[in-house]
């Protein structure tokens, strides 16, 4: 492909065919800009590649302001980096799209979709037309898709409950919460050359913090649980809410069936508890009535004034009354509540809450049957409140946690609701856990609608390259090239997940490349299909016996219950093929030079006679 280069006749720089796909600092002359290039995937595929697998590590990012976080999610490590490349932009977004469809997997598929283009451009540099490589990445893709959903899904019908909290598991072993942190609790004894673990404790007596979480996150799960009309059952898991609370240990967490609310009552003279609670929304303050910026009253007597003021205590005292005359007996508002207010409300034996998030209040009312109220004007243009508008719930009550204060909303009557209270040492911890079990929650939902899962680990990609590299033999186009070298980036997943265990990938992936051609070429040996590599034995979570950290084997990861959505491997194989399709297709960079910096506009070119 020829490199020429056109002049433009407004000001910037142009760059075509080659040098674009290729292009590095040294030949760049902008600072982080590098329209299109496979170094600035690679650079972000490499910054999370240390974080993948249960043995992955952790990355601490500082913003501009001091703030600290530590992480090893893909999709909150990329969106707090700055990224001003385009290309790199592409693999951001793409580990959001991720984030938002499945919930997990952020990770493996900014690595995939860099390998997918690493290897593209080794093809570009062999002569093969990108349209080539394009036409046998989908082909390939597709072919993928056809053969998980045939041939290594496994229904939930089959394995039961235990395989929902075994995919949760799977989700929280990389996580702060996952069972390689209790490898603190054994000792380690040099014998000989080696080094081997010995239990100090038996494991099944002391547990782990994924055991502890997995079951409270598909409890939470199936407490949202709501037909969809169709026969079956979906899981908007947008219905439990997660809060965090300093102090104990991350195992006192507590999961609480109905809503939990981070308020506390406006004041010490109310109820604390509510039996049978019939609950306002409302989305404005309730405060004294104020006039409105430009409006004046103008008074000639002074004995008027009183009156105003008095009129002004009665609109609010009358707005009170027609709600607490509806019967509710709980009134939650995101605006502010003054004395007077309240004066009123503790008159009538009513629980009021002030500043509460919209957000919250939206899940309330659709939980406890009610309205979010933005007014109390009505189409005649007179103000009122009816009784259709409340909620009802079981019990509203208040709750200490810590140092503060929760309202606890139990039994709503529309819907089932969830909140999961979560107890850590540090903000660190907690925001960690926090997003651990959101990844872990979405899995569930994902496990729960679909009722299939793969097998985790390295397994559905190994056979996925030996069954694509097959299926490329059996072409006679370009195509066969590009699906061949679509079949060796998947397996840059094992190779990553050995790696980062400090084990030999080489010897680890040939070993599983092996069983899956054997499960693939030989009927007697199909069910060598769900073996893996294991980098450590620890993530069989019930051991018995001492532990070897540098002993890699492959095993059956079925039987292991190391489980995965199937949606989250196909969905992950389809934006890597379309993130690197995208990437692909481009080979025109035009820079538009700033105008503030100095650069020639459209009226200079015009000027200069050249439009």
């Amino acid at each position: 492909m020829a490199d020429t280069t056109t002049a433009l006749t407004v000001g910037g720089d142009r760059r075509t065919g080659q040098s674009v796909r290729a292009q590095n600092e040294k030949t760049c002359n902008y600072k982080l800009l590098f329209f299109v290039s496979v170094l600035a995937a690679c650079s972000i595929a490499n910054i999370v590649k240390s974080s993948l697998g249960p043995v992955g590590l952790d990355k601490m990012l500082v913003d501009d302001i001091g703030d600290v976080t530590i992480t090893n999610d893909g999709a909150t490590i990329l969106k707090l980096l700055e990224v001003e490349h385009p290309a790199a932009k592409v693999l951001v977004e793409l580990a959001d799209l991720q984030d938002q469809e499945v919930g997990d997997g952020t990770t493996s598929v900014v690595i995939i979709a860099a390998e997918l283009l690493k290897n593209a451009d080794e093809l570009v540099k062999c002569k093969i037309h990108p349209t080539s490589i394009i036409s046998g990445y989908r082909l390939a893709c597709k072919e993928a898709c056809k053969y998980i959903q045939e041939h290594l899904t496994i229904g939930t019908e089959e394995l039961g409950r235990e395989c929902i909290i075994n995919a949760a598991r799977t989700s929280m072993s990389s996580k702060l919460i996952g069972p390689y942190p209790y490898l603190y609790n054994y000792v380690v004894y040099a014998v000989t050359k080696d080094i081997r673990i010995l239990f100090l404790t038996d494991w099944s007596e002391s547990g782990s913090d994924s055991e502890f979480f997995s079951s409270m996150v598909v409890d939470a799960a199936n407490a949202v649980k709501m037909p969809d009309g169709k026969g079956g059952y979906k899981y908007p898991i947008k219905a439990i809410n997660i809060l965090k609370a300093h102090g104990k240990s991350s195992k006192e967490s507590t999961l609480v069936h109905g809503y939990a609310l981070n308020c506390t009552v406006a004041s010490q003279a109310m109820v604390k508890k509510v039996v049978n609670a019939k609950i306002a929304c409302l989305d404005f303050s309730l405060q004294k009535a104020k006039m409105k910026m430009g409006v004046q009253v103008l008074i000639e007597d002074p004995t008027q004034l009183d009156g105003v003021r008095q009129k002004e205590s009665d609109i609010t005292k009358d707005r009170i009354e027609k709600i607490i005359s509806s019967g509710a007996n709980v009134i939650l508002t995101t605006g502010g509540i003054d004395d007077l207010c309240l004066k009123y409300f503790v008159e009538a034996g009513a629980m009021a809450v002030r500043r509460c998030k919209k957000a919250d209040l939206k899940r309330i009312a659709k939980a406890t049957g009610g309205t979010l109220v933005m007014t109390l004007a009505n189409l005649e243009g007179e103000e009122s409140y009816d009784a259709f508008m409340l909620g009802h719930a079981d019990e509203v009550c208040t709750e200490r946690i810590c140092d503060d204060e929760l309202i606890l909303i139990k039994g709503p009557k529309a819907r089932t609701a969830a909140s999961i209270i979560l107890r850590g040492a540090n903000d660190f911890m907690c925001d960690e856990m926090e997003r651990s079990l959101h990844d872990a929650l979405c899995v569930v939902k994902r496990v729960l609608e679909s009722k299939t899962v793969v097998p985790g680990g390295g397994a559905v990609e190994a056979a996925l390259s030996i069954y694509l590299e097959n299926f490329a033999t059996s072409l006679s186009s370009r195509e066969q090239l590009a699906i061949a070298e679509f079949a060796r980036s998947l397996l840059v997943i094992p190779k990553q997940l050995a790696v980062n265990a400090a084990q030999d990938s080489t010897e680890l992936v040939s070993k599983l490349r092996a069983y899956h051609n054997m499960s693939q070429t030989k009927q007697e040996h199909k069910d060598l299909r769900w073996y893996v590599t294991l980098v450590l034995r620890c993530i069989q979570y019930r051991l018995k016996v001492g532990l070897d950290l540098y002993e890699g084997i492959v095993r059956d990861n079925k039987k292991a219950g190391v489980l995965e959505p199937a949606m989250s491997k196909i969905k992950s194989l389809k934006f890597a093929t379309e993130a690197a399709i995208t990437i692909l297709r481009i080979d025109d960079m035009i820079k538009l030079v700033n105008q503030e910096k100095g650069g020639r506009t459209y009226q200079d070119a015009v000027n200069a006679g050249e439009l």
